[in-house]
């Protein structure tokens, strides 16, 4: 059985507009799906995505900086890793192994009962043009945020203002679903309603609890 989860802060309350993240929500990235490729020792693998390729450094580029000023400045920092460095951004697709299909069938039921739906995502804007190609979801999205294009990265409660009123929605009326507590926290904190996404089955619960899927029953 999945987790019951807590929707906050206006809890079963209308709600207008649902708002998803991107990584561990819609599309399965994973750095690993790269690496595992280039490393033999798993082990050794771990090591250089913990000190070297770092979850902190690979967030300058969601936060906006060029992706050849970050990658430069890591390899003078590490000149003996350069081409392991390199191939973090020159092979960015391989990280990003398929789509999460069980929470892309609940976008698409939204979206067929015409729930408006928009993407606040941390991607680089160098990066995001390869996933909005590869996966057809993205038409469901009547707009995105994506936060290497506007200098702000979740959980920057900035960033959560910019989307409510560039878009001119109510933020108490507004879900949003993400796989990072600190995110999640960050946008009840604004005043949003808000879910960690965990699996499709819970978020079928979620969604369901608010009365915006009725008809669909959790995947199974």
């Amino acid at each position: 059985m999945p987790e019951s989860s807590t929707i906050e802060p206006a809890a079963n309350g209308q709600v207008d507009a649902v708002v998803f993240d991107v990584g561990g929500v819609l599309i399965d990235w994973d750095p690993r799906h790269l690496y595992r490729k280039i490393f033999d020792d798993a082990a050794e693998m771990e090591r250089f995505l913990a000190e070297v390729c770092t979850v902190a450094w690979n967030e300058q580029a969601d936060a906006g900086r060029p992706i050849a000023e970050i990658t430069a400045e890591l390899c003078r920092g590490h000149p003996d890793k350069r081409p392991l460095i390199e191939s973090f951004y020159a092979r960015f697709p391989e990280m990003m192994k398929d789509a999460l299909h069980d929470t892309v069938t609940l976008l698409e039921r939204l979206h067929a009962q015409a729930v408006p739906l928009y993407v606040l995502s941390n991607f680089s804007a160098e990066t995001f043009p390869h996933a909005r190609k590869r996966f057809n979801f993205f038409e469901c999205f009547t707009d995105m945020v994506i936060s290497g294009a506007e200098g702000l990265k979740k959980p920057d409660p900035r960033i959560f203002e910019l989307l409510t009123c560039r878009f001119s929605l109510a933020p108490a009326r507004t879900l949003f679903i993400d796989d990072r507590q600190d995110n999640v926290e960050a946008a009840r904190d604004a005043g949003w309603q808000a879910v960690r996404f965990t699996s499709a089955e819970q978020l079928a619960l979620d969604l369901d609890a608010l009365g915006l899927l009725p008809q669909v029953s959790a995947p199974r």
